[in-house]
């Protein structure tokens, strides 16, 4: 997708990977940008608005664990805007310890998000269509066992991003579905891993993945707009050190229906 003069709304965007994700789709020429986040920061979205004078930029704050705070957002929004593009699944947390929060930010908060969404975007009701960028993780790949519970909820994520991709849904739709699995980023979220797990015993395991190398949040956000540009509906991308791989799953298991 051309992203200039495109609108964009970008849930998440405070985080460690989500403000250099808004830079880059500023860059890019994004004509509005709509940051839902719980909190505002005030000196960010200043200093957004001064670097790049040409867009427009609103902040709507909202709770990704609340369905009216949810549809509240979106309602703003398009209020404001008129109409979004891109919409960018961007919470998330990575705490064990906390297990049902752990589920309702990385996982049903996105597919609420995602369903609110989808009316306004709907090609065949009027609107015009887009691109769903959901955030998951290498986690949301290959399961982690240091942070099962996170590992669940992003391989929901993904599960759940494919089957919206189905040609069955886009053609009715109009939007694709891009799923972006990031690898280990300098962020908050992977800080001192050994104190996010359920069992004493475990914490080796986080110790070790904390000596594990990272990428930068800077890079990261690099390539998911690029992503954003070039990817395919349906398309599974792996961002880890700086490299973008499409990830390609076989088929386990297909209907066998009645003749």
């Amino acid at each position: 997708m051309d992203l200039k003069g495109k609108n964009v709304i970008y849930e998440g965007g405070f985080g460690g990977i989500g403000q250099r994700c808004l830079r880059e789709f500023l860059a890019k020429g994004v004509k509005n940008l709509v940051i839902f986040d719980l909190q505002e920061n005030a000196d960010v979205l200043q200093d957004l608005r001064t670097s790049y004078p040409e867009a427009n930029i609103f902040f709507f704050a909202f709770d990704i664990t609340d369905k009216n705070s949810i549809t509240a957002a979106f309602e703003k929004a398009v209020e404001k805007i008129g109409h979004f593009d891109v919409l960018v699944n961007g919470c998330g947390m990575m705490d064990d310890t906390k297990v049902e929060l752990m589920i309702e930010i990385n996982l049903m908060g996105l597919i609420h998000s995602t369903l609110t969404a989808l009316p306004y975007m709907n090609k065949s009701n009027g609107g015009r269509g887009g691109l769903i960028i959901n955030i998951s993780s290498v986690a949301g790949l290959e399961p982690t066992a240091v942070v099962a519970v996170y590992s669940a909820a992003k391989h929901g994520v993904t599960a759940f991003t494919r089957a919206m991709a189905n040609p069955h849904y886009y053609n009715h739709f109009g939007v694709s579905f891009i799923t972006i699995c990031p690898g280990i980023t300098e962020t908050n979220l992977v800080e001192n891993i050994h104190d996010k797990v359920n069992f004493k015993f475990a914490e080796v395991l986080g110790a070790r993945l904390d000596t594990a190398e990272r990428q930068s949040p800077e890079v990261c956000a690099q390539n998911l707009v690029k992503v954003a540009e070039t990817g395919k509906n349906g398309g599974v991308y792996m961002l880890d050190l700086g490299e973008i791989k499409e990830i390609t799953f076989p088929t386990m298991w297909t209907p066998v229906f009645k003749s």
